[in-house]
């Protein structure tokens, strides 16, 4: 099942460097203007839309209307920009990524390398398995009640309960998988409801376990889903950590609110992390916060820290491979226990980087470095 992009350009020197690009990583692509643009998007699915920003306001008004037309919001969005002042508000219309004009073959096929990797993983995650079993399900702070589940996919399921639920609700939900003794027990959140008692779920915290049951049955029952990518698609160099948050230089850096998988591996150790990117910076790096809301992933990311902080002069292995375009609201709302500041000066420049651009940000980075390396000395 080819990829689809469609690119909406007047300028013919980008279009030369990007298709080649976008047809060897095996995506088909319909160029057009921005009057064609609205058109096409309504009539037919693109896993990415590439706009060039020349003319913001249409520009603006093709990435608004590629997000709505896409089921689960799920297209991904790149922004040919060539005022690099104009990032953060490119960004803030919607775009995933950035390239800037005028550009070269090696930005762009490390910006479309990360880009690929994102839509290949969420037409994997679009692929629902139709199902009829009874599930036990019961709402936080709630009673128990019985339910159906109706299709079920890697991240999450659509179900009809004997009773409406709440959008954003926090569920648990019990069932056996069609042909298999393995019971389910998962954790979630309704992303939406509907007054008959139907309702979508995505997971929270799904064990790794369970997550590589689901995975199996799914490709089991679903053979149309695209294979799963062998290899990591971004190798990173790591210049700050701290036990929240971690920044790293990359060419292929992926989009804010991504979820993603950190490996650090050196000598006999692997250590795998997951994470959201707070903050990116085309061409040159992201700043990542670290999932910390299970005592087994607080145990990883201290690993990984004390890794490190043990092994002085170590140049670690970073790779880094996307999980979903956007990650579920978990960070912005911790359990009541960790809704405090954290004491972590990293994750909390992560957290603020809006008010600043890239240079900006980068320079507090410098400085936050410096005065830690003053600290420890």
């Amino acid at each position: 099942m080819t990829l689809q992009s469609l690119l909406v350009s007047k300028d013919e020197q980008a279009a030369a460097v990007l298709t080649p690009i976008l047809t060897g990583f095996g995506l088909g692509v319909h160029c057009c203007g921005y009057a064609d643009a609205l058109g096409r998007i309504a009539d037919q699915k693109f896993d990415a839309v590439i706009v060039d920003y020349d003319d913001p306001h249409s520009a603006a008004l093709v990435l608004q209307n590629a997000y709505h037309a896409s089921p689960g919001n799920n297209t991904v969005s790149v922004a040919l920009l060539s005022d690099k002042s104009k990032v953060r508000s490119v960004f803030g219309a919607g775009a995933n990524f950035v390239l800037y004009k005028p550009m070269s073959e090696q930005q762009a096929e490390a910006t479309l390398r990360a880009a690929t990797a994102l839509m290949k993983r969420e037409r994997r995650r679009s692929f629902r398995v139709p199902v009829q079993i009874p599930l036990q399900l019961q709402v936080e702070n709630g009673s128990e009640m019985e339910g159906i589940l109706l299709d079920l996919s890697e991240d999450g399921l659509d179900l009809l309960a004997a009773q409406p639920l709440c959008p954003a609700a926090n569920i648990r939900a019990y069932f056996c998988l069609p042909e298999s003794d393995n019971e389910m027990r998962i954790r979630g959140e309704v992303a939406w409801a509907n007054p008959n008692g139907e309702s979508g779920v995505r997971f929270i915290d799904l064990a790794e376990n369970l997550r590589d049951v689901l995975k199996a049955w799914v490709l089991r029952n679903a053979p149309e889903v695209p294979p799963e990518e062998s290899e990591p698609v971004s190798e990173c160099k790591l210049s700050d950590l701290s036990l929240g948050a971690c920044y790293v230089e990359t060419e292929s850096p992926f989009p804010e609110r991504s979820d993603i998988v950190l490996r650090l591996q050196a000598e006999d150790m692997e250590v795998q992390a997951e994470g959201l990117v707070r903050v990116m910076h085309p061409g040159y790096g992201m700043g990542i916060e670290f999932a910390s809301r299970t005592a087994e992933q607080r145990e990883q990311v201290g690993k990984f820290l004390d890794f490190l902080t043990s092994r002085p002069g170590t140049l670690p292995r970073l790779l880094i491979t996307p999980r979903a375009l956007a990650a579920a609201d978990q960070y912005d709302n911790p359990p009541a226990s960790e809704a405090e500041e954290p004491d972590d000066p990293l994750l909390l420049l992560l957290r603020s980087h809006e008010s600043m651009d890239q240079d900006e940000f980068l320079q507090a980075l410098q400085r936050q470095r410096n005065s830690e390396e003053v600290a420890s000395s």
